[in-house]
C-alpha cells in the first residue's frame, strides 16, 4: 500500500493545488465546463450528490418520546401496567369482557413470559403506518408512521391532546432505524418510578399491535394471509380455522434456508415469506404475525361494505333506471330490490342486512364472551349469504391523525421538504389536559326561545300542526291525571291559566348509561323549526312504563311552573308503536323530559306510508337496544 500517494509533491494540498490549476487551464481553454456560479449553488450541488449516496431519513427518536410520556405528572396516574381480566353480572351469570387493551389473553399471555424480577411489566406500544393526501388540491402526500402508548386509557391515547398518538417517521424509511433505540429495553427492561404513586416497575417494551390499511398487509403467494397458514384457495371457507403463522417458525426456516438453499426456498414459498429477516424480530415479544390485527375501517366501511357491496347496488340501480348515490343504502333499497322485479338485488338485500348486523356486532367498545360468539355465527351467515372490538386496533381512529398533519401543512409548512418540517412541529393540544366528561345530570336543555304563554302557543303554533290543538286542554289532563304518576303530590284540582308562562327550548342533551362500554354517553337532541336552514325535530326512545319503552318523535320541548306544585321539563310528543314497523299514533302526549332515554333515528318506510323504521345500526347502543327488546 502506497503511503505517499501525492509524490513526488511534498504534501496532498500541493498535489490538489496543482489538480486544481489543471481544471482552470481545461476551462480557459473550453475544454471543460463548470456551471457552479457561486457557493450556494456548491452547497445545493453537494446536498444532493449526498441525498442520491445515502438517503435522508426523517424519523423522531421513540425513546425520548416514551419517556417525556412516562415523565408526565398529568398522565401518571392513568397508567396501567398490569393484565386483567374483568367480568360483568349479568342473568345468565358472570361473564368476561374485553375493553382496555390490558383486558385482552395476548397482554396476559406476553406478562407472563417476561424475566423473573420484580413488578416486570410490558410497557405496550401500537405502531400505525399509511399514506394520506396533505392537501385537497395538488399532489402532496404523506406518508406517516405514527406510535400510540397503550398502557393508556383508550379514551386518552386516542384522543388528540396530551397521551395521544405522536408521528415518528416519514415513509420511505427503514423500520430498523425507528426500532434501534427500544429494541435494547425489550431484551434488558427499564427500570421506571412512577412520579404519581412513586412505584418502581421493570418495563419491558412491547410492539403490541401493527396498525395498517389491508393492502399493506396482504402479499399474492399460495398462503396470502400475514396471519394464519389459508391456502388462497380456501379463503372463502370461513367455517375451517388453519394453524397461525409464527415468528418462530419463520426463524427457523430462515435457518433452513442457510443451511440449505433448496430445502428452505421451498418452504418460504409455501407460505408465502420473503428471503429477509423481519425487523421485528429484534423485539423481544413482538410477533409481527400476532400483532397485526383486523382492520374495521378497512375491511368493513371501506371494504366489503364500500368497495364491493356498494358497486353492486349501484350496477342494480343504474340497470333499473334510479340513481345510484345513497347514503342508507339498505333502507333505501327496501321497496325497490323486491324479489320480483330484481332477484339478484333481493339476493343482495340479504347480505348487506348480515353485513350491518356484523359491523354493528365488530364496531362495539366493548366485547363479551357471548358478543364474540354472536360475531362467529354471524360472520357464518354472512358467509352463506355471499355464497346463494375494534376501537383499540382499528385504523379509524389512526387516520384521525390524518387531520392534524394536513392542518400543519397547511399552515405550518412551505409546502417542500414537508417530512423534516412536519416532524419538528409541536403540537399545541399537548398542552391540553385529558376530557373530563360530559355534564352532570340527565338531561340538561338549551338554544331558549323568548317565553310565551299556553294561549299564544296554542294561538300561533295551531294552525300549521294540529299537535297543539288544544294544547292548554291537554297540560292540564297532563298536570291532573299524569303527573301523580311521576312522584309529585296533587291534592285538589290544577287550574292552568292561560297566561302561563312557557319557556321553550329548541336544543336537549341527553346522559345515559351506554349498554356498550356501561359508561356516561351523551346524546344531542333538536327540536328546532329552523336548524340551518331546515326544520329538525329529532326521535327519542322513553321510558313510557316502569318497565316499557316507546319510541317518540320531540314536537315541542318547554318548561313551566305548574301552580302550587312544582316546576316542571316537559315534551310533547308523538309516540310510535313499539314494533320496528313504527306507526306513529293519532294522538300526541306530554311526558317530562327525564322519561328520555336516548336519542333514535327513524324514517320512512319506503313500502308502507304509515309506517317508520327504526335505524338499529345506526350506533351500538340502538343495536343492542333492539336485540335486548
Amino acid at each position: 500500500m502506497d503511503n505517499t500517494p501525492y509524490h513526488p509533491f511534498w504534501v496532498t494540498g500541493n498535489f490538489e493545488f496543482m489538480e486544481l490549476l489543471d481544471l482552470i487551464s481545461r476551462v480557459a481553454q473550453g475544454m471543460a465546463q463548470v456551471t457552479l456560479k457561486n457557493n450556494a449553488e456548491l452547497r445545493k450541488a453537494c446536498d444532493a450528490t449526498a441525498a442520491q449516496l445515502m438517503p435522508v431519513i426523517f424519523t423522531c427518536p421513540v425513546w425520548e418520546w416514551a419517556l417525556n410520556l412516562l415523565e408526565n405528572k398529568l398522565l401518571a396516574p392513568h397508567f396501567v401496567w398490569d393484565a386483567q381480566h374483568l367480568y360483568k353480572y349479568s342473568e345468565e351469570g358472570f361473564e368476561h369482557f374485553y375493553d382496555e387493551p390490558w383486558m385482552a389473553d395476548h397482554w396476559w399471555d406476553i406478562q407472563s413470559s417476561l424475566p423473573g424480577v420484580d413488578n416486570a411489566v410490558p410497557f405496550s406500544l401500537i405502531i400505525y403506518a399509511n399514506k394520506t393526501k396533505l392537501s385537497s388540491f395538488g399532489t402532496a402526500k404523506g406518508y406517516l408512521v405514527v406510535v400510540w402508548c397503550m398502557n393508556l386509557l383508550v379514551g386518552i391515547q386516542n384522543s388528540h391532546a396530551i397521551g395521544g398518538g405522536c408521528v415518528i417517521g416519514w415513509l420511505p424509511i427503514s423500520f430498523i432505524k425507528l426500532l434501534e433505540d427500544i429494541s435494547q429495553y425489550s431484551q434488558t427492561g427499564y427500570l421506571h418510578t412512577s412520579p404519581y404513586d412513586k412505584v418502581t416497575h421493570w418495563l419491558f417494551l412491547v410492539v403490541l399491535i401493527l396498525s395498517a390499511d389491508y393492502e399493506e398487509q396482504w402479499h399474492t403467494c399460495k398462503c396470502p394471509c400475514p396471519v394464519c397458514l389459508v391456502p388462497i384457495n380456501k379463503l372463502h371457507d370461513l367455517a375451517k380455522t388453519y394453524p397461525l403463522c409464527l415468528m418462530d417458525q419463520a426463524q427457523d426456516m430462515l435457518n433452513t434456508y442457510n443451511y440449505s438453499h433448496m430445502a428452505g426456498e421451498e418452504w418460504l414459498k409455501a407460505i408465502g415469506l420473503w428471503l429477509v429477516e423481519n425487523v421485528f424480530w429484534c423485539i423481544r415479544n413482538s410477533d409481527p404475525h400476532a400483532a397485526l390485527s383486523f382492520d374495521h375501517l378497512h375491511s368493513s366501511h371501506d371494504g366489503v361494505g364500500g368497495r364491493h357491496a356498494l358497486q353492486d347496488v349501484k350496477k342494480i340501480l343504474n340497470a333499473l333506471g334510479h340513481e345510484a348515490e345513497v347514503e342508507e343504502i339498505f333502507y333505501a333499497c327496501l321497496n325497490v330490490f323486491t324479489k320480483k322485479w330484481t332477484p339478484e338485488g333481493y339476493s343482495l338485500l340479504h347480505i348487506l342486512a348480515s353485513y350491518l348486523e356484523l359491523n354493528s356486532l365488530i364496531g362495539l367498545n366493548i366485547h363479551t364472551e357471548s358478543m364474540i360468539e354472536m360475531i362467529k355465527a354471524e360472520l357464518l351467515r354472512f358467509n352463506r349469504a355471499l355464497k346463494g372490538a375494534t376501537q383499540n386496533y382499528s385504523t379509524c381512529l389512526n387516520e384521525s391523525m390524518h387531520g392534524p398533519l394536513k392542518e400543519a401543512y397547511e399552515w405550518q409548512s412551505n409546502g417542500r421538504a414537508v417530512a423534516s418540517q412536519i416532524l419538528c412541529l409541536d403540537d399545541d393540544s399537548d398542552l391540553e389536559e385529558p376530557d373530563n366528561g360530559p355534564f352532570e345530570g340527565h338531561v340538561y336543555l338549551g338554544s331558549l326561545c323568548e317565553p310565551t304563554t299556553v294561549q299564544n302557543i296554542e294561538a300561533d303554533c295551531s294552525r300549521m300542526d294540529r299537535a297543539f290543538v288544544e294544547f292548554h286542554k291537554k297540560l292540564s289532563t297532563f298536570c291532573n291525571k299524569s303527573l301523580m304518576s311521576y312522584g309529585y303530590q296533587v291534592q285538589k284540582w290544577i287550574i292552568i291559566p292561560p297566561n302561563l308562562e312557557i319557556q321553550e327550548y329548541k336544543y336537549l342533551k341527553v346522559n345515559y348509561k351506554s349498554l356498550v362500554n356501561w359508561k356516561l354517553t351523551t346524546d344531542h337532541l333538536q327540536c328546532n323549526p329552523m336548524f340551518f336552514g331546515v326544520p329538525q325535530y329529532d326521535c327519542a326512545i322513553i321510558q313510557l312504563t316502569e318497565v316499557d319503552t316507546a319510541f317518540v318523535h320531540l314536537i315541542c320541548i318547554f318548561s313551566c311552573k305548574v301552580p302550587d306544585i312544582c316546576s316542571i321539563d316537559l315534551t310533547l310528543a308523538q309516540p310510535f308503536t313499539t314494533k320496528m314497523g313504527a306507526v306513529p299514533c293519532s294522538t300526541v302526549i306530554l311526558i317530562p323530559i327525564q322519561s328520555i332515554i336516548w336519542g333514535a333515528v327513524l324514517v320512512p318506510n319506503p313500502s308502507h306510508d304509515s309506517e317508520f323504521l327504526v335505524i338499529t345500526h345506526i350506533d351500538g347502543d340502538m343495536y343492542l337496544h333492539t336485540k335486548v327488546s
